[in-house]
């Protein structure tokens, strides 16, 4: 029987499109928050992206997770359904993963874990990085977003007024715990204020 002290488990797959340091700093989001656990999944091209962009080794990234998982560990308990899970991130999400997720293609473990997040109906989040799109890029979003998924492209906030890197990733991690339901004190846009009308 579980309890209320249960922690919420949220699978974080890193694949290798750019935005490493998006993987990164939803762990680190994840790791601050009281009760929740994550597991984490690494492809192997996330895995040269995270040492090209972040100059991080393995142990490094794996330290940042409470669960690790390999990526060819197809019989690992997030490929279950019966792994009760809060929600799946993909951050960020490369066309080959979101083509694989979007066809149902299971053929590694980060797919496997996204196709049970789906197929479950849990919230998935898919931080998809490719510019411009071509058409199948574009069909295999409209293919996961009728299958329940959320593509949120990490497009920076421009109204926030970034000027780091770092702070707009920062308000993307923050706008997907949001979308986890993890975040409920996340600030809301109110508006610009209301002009006065010119006088005559």
């Amino acid at each position: 029987m579980k309890t209320n002290s249960t922690p919420r488990r949220v699978v974080v797959g890193i694949s290798g499109a750019s935005g490493a340091l998006l993987g990164v700093r939803l762990l680190q989001a994840l790791r601050a928050l009281p009760g929740v656990e994550s597991h984490l999944v690494v492809s192997d091209a996330g895995w040269l992206t995270l040492r090209h962009e972040m100059e991080m080794d393995e142990a490094q990234v794996v330290a940042l997770a409470d669960v690790h998982y390999a990526c060819r560990d197809v019989g690992a308990a997030i490929a279950s359904g019966s792994f009760a899970c809060h929600g799946m991130v993909v951050a960020p999400c490369s066309m080959r993963t979101l083509g694989a997720i979007a066809h149902g293609l299971s053929d590694n473990l980060l797919t496997r874990a996204a196709d049970v997040t789906l197929k479950e109906r849990r919230r998935l989040v898919l931080l998809a990085r490719e510019a411009p799109l071509n058409l199948a890029h574009i069909r295999n979003m409209a293919a996961v977003t009728e299958m329940g998924g959320i593509v949120f492209p990490p497009v920076p906030a421009y109204y926030a007024k970034p000027t780091t890197m770092e702070d707009a990733a920062q308000h993307t991690v923050a706008r997907v715990l949001g979308l986890l339901g993890l975040l409920p004190e996340q600030e809301e846009w109110r508006g610009l204020p209301a002009s006065v009308p010119k006088t005559a």
